[in-house]
């Protein structure tokens, strides 16, 4: 989507999200550390397991592969799976209103160009049971549930397999659990053994990190006479207050859940 603009008028009341409140995204190459994770994978014979978001990671994701194909930082015909359905008909939208979007039309065109929809749940128990490399992008993003945990139950305990974390994995998720090191995850009812290789890849968030929260805060023409820090962990959205109250010297603070405020 096109880049937040700067806000036009002064705000009497902000609410600002704090996903990353207290964190700093790191400057490496997304496409370059996937393109490198695809590619070890490969070189071992295992797969690639992407857990997505269904609308905005999942054709992103796409995006990026289709780059690296184009580069050839990947094979070209290396097979690519989208385990969604409903990532497949939000992937429709996309390309139906490319228009409305940064990404050249020309690329939105060909996001799924060589890449295999798995529409049905039979197709998909098929693919699980495949053998031989793959890049394969299934939701839920953080592996909470829907058919990636089939893929991840699948391919975790081989160590030529990658998992890749593209997104926020909230505290107590699987993928904050794989993130963290978990050696086991319970799926389906049993604890399945995590011998692959697993990465995180921060640099596709949808959300910006503390300093771009900032940036973004200091365009307005004149502080809001309140602003509330929301939609982030406690410690992440208590760091963005301190910054906000410190740096800006702004009315801020965190609201409690269920908390009724008068506007």
């Amino acid at each position: 989507m096109p880049a937040p603009q700067p806000l036009p008028a002064a705000a009497d009341v902000l609410l600002v999200e704090s996903t990353y409140g207290n964190r700093r995204h790191p400057p490496e190459d997304t496409q370059a550390l996937l393109g490198q994770v695809v590619r070890d994978a490969i070189g071992r014979g295992g797969r690639v397991l992407l857990p997505a978001f269904a609308v905005g990671r999942a054709q992103a994701l796409l995006l990026v592969l289709q780059r690296l194909k184009a580069a050839r930082a990947i094979p070209p015909h290396l097979p690519i799976y989208l385990d969604s359905p409903m990532a497949i008909e939000a992937t429709a939208l996309y390309r139906q209103h490319r228009a409305l979007l940064r990404v050249p039309a020309r690329e939105m065109a060909t996001l799924c160009d060589g890449v295999h929809l798995v529409a049905t749940a039979a197709q998909s128990q098929r693919l699980v049971a495949g053998q031989g490399p793959a890049v394969v992008i299934s939701a839920s993003g953080m592996a909470t549930g829907g058919r990636v945990l089939n893929h991840l139950a699948a391919l975790a305990p081989d160590a030529r397999n990658a998992i890749v974390m593209a997104g926020f994995q909230v505290g107590g998720s699987r993928g904050a659990l794989l993130l963290a090191g978990a050696r086991t995850l319970k799926m389906h009812g049993q604890f399945v053994p995590i011998n692959a290789n697993v990465h995180a890849l921060p640099g596709l968030s949808g959300h910006a990190d503390a300093e771009g929260l900032m940036d973004w805060l200091r365009t307005l023409p004149r502080p809001p006479r309140q602003t509330f820090v929301v939609h982030g962990e406690p410690d992440a959205s208590d760091a963005l207050r301190r910054r906000i109250q410190d740096e800006l010297g702004w009315a801020v603070r965190v609201p409690q859940h269920g908390e009724a405020v008068a506007l």
